[in-house]
């Protein structure tokens, strides 16, 4: 069968190209790379305002008696986090602690939740959720096929909500609100994947047009651009966020990855927990280091040399316009090097001079509203 075929298209795509994205295969999904340009994009989104099409995303409800059992048996943080109103960011493990997702639960009513998975583990995710809940009083629904997803990232969105959804105003980093708009059940969250203050609205297909219209107009005092997936990938990679397949897998783990306050080894037993416990009394033999470099643009699986001995290789590096210069993210063995110590990365057979950094590379508004909540 042929991709022609098999290419999967969100309820935008026809809005996407009539505002001229240019779209590639992303993991079998047809979605714009850019419109007028990554770094327009992405200045746009760290200085006023940008919007997404992330309707690729996944959206798992877990409802019923045994629903916050059900996630806090399967996750690592801690679920009593995600009060009704509020979501928390978490890694769903495998008996040996690797990654099956990294994804936001949300806390919709103590037997309701909403959880935001990754676009390319939707149906993994919704399998393995299912197959943990066993015989628990609870119902495991993926509504991925049914929702669109809407990013709307800047230091200027909340101005452009005060009259599309004032209640998000008040809604902390992470939290959630459901609203009717035009008519259809939709979702708001505090949440994006660039660092930067802003919204998600998660709604049915047959509003999403008009919701991006809507916002686009609201968003013009700003200067508001659409976004493509090129830009939405600098912009995490200076935040410091995991892309699921390439940063993370099933056989990494969440220390290994340096995202150990997203674990909660003394809320009870979880999926992963005996591994990670031991890793977190003796440490990790590799770990997911930052670096910048002097000079070239770096790319995923750009060897990385200690001394003349290599350590590593990249999982996601690009060009970060922002810092001007050249970023990345790899794992490294050794696990515990320490911030300016030099480096090289080979680029087409030439290296080139690096330093260890620290990670997140670039804290936006996002930062100030507690990342970590």
């Amino acid at each position: 069968m042929s991709t022609a075929t098999t290419i999967r298209r969100t309820a935008l795509n026809g809005t996407m190209r009539k505002y001229g994205g240019r779209m590639v295969d992303f993991h079998g999904w047809e979605m714009p790379i850019q419109f007028a340009g990554i770094l327009k994009e992405h200045e746009a989104v760290r200085k006023s305002a940008g919007l997404f099409d992330v309707s690729h995303m996944g959206q798992v409800f877990v409802t019923g008696a045994d629903a916050f059992k059900l996630l806090q048996k399967i996750n690592t943080n801690d679920l009593r986090k995600a009060v009704p109103g509020k979501g928390v960011y978490s890694h769903v493990t495998n008996p040996n602690a690797g990654l099956v997702d990294d994804i936001i639960a949300f806390c919709l009513a103590a037997d309701r939740y909403l959880v935001i998975v990754n676009a390319t583990t939707s149906a993994k995710d919704y399998e393995w959720f299912r197959e943990q809940a066993g015989k628990m009083r609870v119902k495991v629904e993926n509504r991925s096929d049914d929702l669109s997803m809407i990013a709307a990232q800047g230091p200027n969105v909340p101005g452009m909500f005060e009259t599309f959804a004032p209640e998000a105003l008040k809604l902390p980093r992470f939290g959630i609100v459901e609203k009717d708009i035009l008519g259809e059940h939709c979702y708001v969250s505090r949440t994006g994947y660039t660092g930067e203050d802003g919204f998600e609205v998660t709604a049915p297909h047959s509003i999403i047009d008009q919701l991006w219209e809507k916002l686009m107009e609201l968003g013009k005092p700003y200067g508001i651009v659409p976004c493509g997936l090129g830009a939405r990938d600098t912009l995490r990679l200076e935040s410091g966020y995991l892309l699921y397949g390439q940063d993370v897998d099933d056989f990494h783990t969440t220390y290994e990855a340096g995202y150990g306050w997203v674990v909660s080894l003394d809320k009870g037993d979880f999926i992963g927990r005996d591994v990670l416990a031991r890793q977190k009394a003796e440490g990790v033999k590799r770990r997911l280091t930052g670096l910048t470099l002097t000079g070239g643009v770096p790319r995923s699986g750009c060897k990385v040399f200690l001394d003349g001995k290599q350590i590593g290789e990249l999982a996601s590096a690009t060009y970060s316009p922002t810092l001007k210069k050249g970023i990345g993210v790899g794992y490294m063995a050794p696990p515990d090097l320490k911030p300016g110590t030099p480096l090289e990365v080979e680029i087409h057979g030439r290296r080139v001079k690096a330093e260890v950094a620290r990670v997140p590379f670039h804290k936006g508004t996002a930062f100030n509203k507690g990342i970590g909540a």
